[in-house]
């Protein structure tokens, strides 16, 4: 195995020194590649990591030949900064004191360097080459290649039930070649709604150009349409309800701003949609109960916020509990169960109290997570109250770029791709509600490849922004 390994990475290192555009675009199509494990010496490494950081290396090397060193060189016409320079930098050092607070273990290291820095590291690479309008297309072909792989698996998995892990088999829910079903719908939601974006950008490309190629122009139409119902397949398929949330709320935003005749199909299908609900009372009911957190996974959510709110507030609401250290810290607060409630039965508490019976059938007990499932505390108890802040502005900053954006265009083309980048954060925050959207090696890496697009889409749009950056 490690044999494979050593030969791809070399074959990779090669690719990055002669095409870093290619490079980068493989690395966003094989991010699942971070499952594949291996020490180098006494240091854990995954093969994501590993392509990072040789491309990291590539692109170091050939920017000091040329002389556009350091990060932030001056120029005639001023300091050359990139997008989200300086809360990236802010970030950076907030995860280092984090690791500190967590008193530097191998694990908070771990996390250190696979969550924040080799991102980021990929985030200086992309930006550089991907400022490049010629370029970017790439970016769309790699995500659909990495969805419809993983939508394949999927709908294979569904098909005869094989390649599931144990842990899933018989539990009627698709998990491709992540581990659990909810790994899944975080990794594909934004990229299909990203997808979706660029169908619709490719769709109004004017057939009458002399310039367009048909046969492309048909491929990129027909390729992203299939791969997204692949995705919304594969999504479904895993139960993934917090993910589906977090697409409708896309497509209903994205139907809402694009144009006119997109808000006149919104308003179309949220009006059948109620209407639907309307004439069933137990959907309705059942959707109500989801929305307020009254089902089962909504109660066990609810108590993993309770213990973490109790772990912040003793002693830890500025520092958190450090990185990788929640389920230490949260120890002292968890409770081992809940008595799943009934809010249809008002004699649930008289129940409890008085029959053993009754008891033990609601009886669930509760383990300690890695995360708290909740986007905001998830950041707050690794990253302490001044990295929460600091991620909660990075994405309103995300958020009123592309609204900007999208005002200040005309194009429906242009406008199409930078709501499909808002939208696929509005996926990650409305699905981040009621899980970790960010704290894995492939989501961590998707997060700042979302940020590097709308950076360079917004340096396109307001060039004034960083003329000495986009030459």
């Amino acid at each position: 195995m490690i044999a494979l390994i050593i030969i791809f990475v070399v074959f990779f290192a090669l690719l990055a020194w002669r095409r870093l555009d290619l490079a980068a675009a493989l690395i966003i199509a094989a991010l699942p590649a971070y499952q594949i494990r291996f020490n180098l010496g006494f240091l854990p490494m995954t093969l994501l990591e590993a392509m990072i950081l040789v491309l990291f290396a590539a692109w170091f090397i050939k920017a000091w030949r040329a002389g556009e060193l350091p990060l932030f060189s001056k120029t005639s016409q001023g300091i050359k900064h990139y997008p989200f320079y300086l809360e990236i930098i802010l970030l950076l050092i907030v995860a280092l004191v984090s690791a500190g607070v967590a008193g530097f273990t191998n694990a908070s290291l771990g996390i250190l360097k696979a969550y924040f820095i080799e991102p980021v590291m990929f985030f200086i690479v992309f930006v550089n080459v991907f400022k490049i309008k010629e370029n970017r297309n790439k970016i769309f072909w790699a995500l659909a290649i990495s969805a419809f792989v993983v939508s394949l698996v999927a709908i294979y998995q569904w098909l005869n039930g094989n390649l599931l892990p144990a842990a899933w088999q018989g539990s009627g829910r698709v998990t491709s070649i992540f581990p659990y079903p909810n790994a899944l719908g975080l990794y594909l939601a934004p990229i299909a709604i990203v997808l979706f974006s660029w169908l619709i950008s490719n769709i109004q490309y004017p057939i009458s150009n002399k310039k367009l190629d048909i046969r492309y122009w048909i491929l990129s139409t027909v390729t992203p349409s299939l791969i997204v119902v692949l995705s919304i397949m594969s999504i479904f398929l895993a139960y993934s309800q917090g993910t589906m949330a977090g697409l409708a709320a896309a497509f209903i935003i994205f139907g809402i701003l694009y144009n006119w005749r997109s808000r006149l199909v919104v308003t179309a299908v949220m009006v059948a949609a109620l209407i639907t609900l309307s004439l069933s009372p137990i959907g309705l009911g059942r959707l109500q109960s989801k929305i307020m957190l009254r089902d089962l996974d909504g109660q066990i959510r609810r108590q993993q916020w309770a213990e973490t709110r109790k772990m912040l507030a003793g002693g830890r609401i500025i520092t958190g509990a450090g990185l990788a250290n929640y389920q230490m810290a949260v120890a002292p607060y968890h409770q081992e169960g809940i008595f799943v409630r009934d809010y249809n039965d008002s004699d649930f508490q008289r129940k409890v109290v008085f029959n053993a019976d009754y008891r033990r059938r609601v009886w669930q007990p509760l383990e300690i997570y890695l995360y708290p499932h909740n986007i905001f505390l998830n950041f707050w108890s690794e990253l302490g109250l001044a990295g929460m802040l600091l991620f909660l502005w990075i994405i309103v900053k995300y958020f009123i770029i592309s609204l900007k954006s999208v005002k200040s265009i005309k194009s429906e083309r242009e406008r199409a791709l930078i709501l499909g980048l808002a939208c696929a954060m509005i996926v990650i925050v409305v699905h981040g509600l009621v899980d970790a959207p960010y704290f894995k090696n492939d989501l961590a890496v998707l997060f700042w490849v979302l940020v590097g697009m709308m950076g360079v889409y917004q340096i396109d749009i307001h060039p004034q922004i960083n003329k000495s950056f986009y030459k």
